[in-house]
Formats: structure tokens, sequence, C-alpha cells
């Protein structure tokens, strides 16, 4: 059983009360197809990109190459998680977005990225995330990211119990999962006791596991 873990130190200017911090206007695809295109990103509340060195220990983690994966990119918002993987090769990307506007951005995105069409398929849905993932089949996705907004640790807490079940990491993949620092690792951990987060990394004010099942 592998494990690795990461601080990245970044000083966070402190917010304003009552407010939400800006996310950036513009964030890039790290490699593959879609290298360097770049994601206009809505300023909506609750909406927190992953970060580029985020997504880069990311995907130096799962491996540059994702051919054969089907991908879940839940609760997608700017699609930075699920593009990334389709730009790498993934066999399917599904991202699922609730919000109208968010919907529509990612819709806009993909289509400004087709100019250069990846192998894979790419759906997006403007779908709720949780009641999508509770009618998926067992072991029916091999790569499942979870990044709601950080005050709704309840529908975090429900999604991931959900991947659980649903994922299949035997070819590769497992479930990156994105959570506010207020929150250990072994809370996280103890929510799913059949995996193992043996990747985990902190940013700022966020912290992310990459779990694999122990079955393996």
């Amino acid at each position: 059983m592998w494990s690795w873990e990461l601080k990245i130190n970044k000083p966070v200017k402190p917010a304003t009360p009552g407010k939400h911090s800006e996310p950036p206007q513009k964030i890039r695809i790290i490699g593959g197809v879609w290298r360097s295109r770049l994601l206009s990103v809505l300023d909506l509340s609750g909406l927190r990109p992953t970060t580029d060195r985020v997504r880069e220990t990311l995907f130096n983690w799962l491996g540059q190459d994702l051919v054969g994966l089907k991908c879940l990119d839940l609760f997608a918002g700017t699609g930075a998680l699920g593009f990334e993987a389709a730009s790498r090769h993934a066999h399917s990307v599904t991202l699922l977005e609730k919000d109208k506007k968010a919907h529509a951005k990612l819709l806009a995105n993909f289509a400004l990225l087709q100019s250069s069409p990846t192998p894979g398929a790419v759906e997006i849905l403007h779908r709720d995330s949780l009641e999508f993932l509770k009618q998926q089949a067992d072991r029916s996705s091999n790569l499942i990211f979870i990044d709601p907004p950080f005050q709704e640790e309840g529908l975090f807490n429900q999604a991931l119990i959900e991947a659980a079940r649903v994922c299949d990491d035997s070819a590769g993949g497992g479930i990156y999962a994105e959570f506010p620092a207020s929150r250990s690792r072994e809370e996280i951990e103890a929510l799913v006791p059949d995996w193992h987060c043996g990747k985990y990394l902190e940013a700022g004010q966020a912290k992310a596991c990459l779990f694999r099942s122990k079955r393996g």
C-alpha cells in the first residue's frame, strides 16, 4: 500500500468579510491534446477552480496518459478536472453541473476545445451530481473527481460514500476528493473504510486525497 504527501505553501490573502474570493478569469489545461488551452471562468459564489499546481500534482500521480479510463467529474464547475482528463486520452469523461450558468459555460468552453478533438467521448450534463451518482452501477467508473463547494459538507460526504461504490480503480484511476483545510484527512478517510488516501496534499485553504481501493 503506497502513501505520498505534499504540502504546497502559498500565502493566502484574507477574504473580505461577507464576500467570496474571486476566481481567476482564465485557467489553463496543463497537459495532453489541449495543453495550454484556456478555459473561461465565471464569477459564481462557491465556484473554486482547482489550481494549476494542484492539477499538475494530481495528474503526475495519475500518470500522463489515461487511455481506457471512464471518468466522472462531479460538481464540474469550470470543468478543469474533467477536461484535463479528456485531454489526456481518457476513454470517456462525463461532466456534471447543476448550475445553469456554469453548465452553459462548460458547453461554450468545450465548443472551443473541439478545434482539436480528443479520441475519447466527452459528455456534459445539466444534472445534480449526487443524484446521478446514485443511479450508477457498482464499479462502473474508473476515475471520479469530487470537488463540491466547501460549505456543502454533507454533500461531499454523501458523494464520497457513493463514489466508493461506483469506482473500480483496478486498471488505474481512483477517487480524487478535494475538501476544506478545516477537515482532517483522518475524518475523510473514515467515510470510506475500504479505501486508502495514499496520495495527499495541502494547498492553502484546501486539502485533497487520491483514494485507492484496499481491495487490490
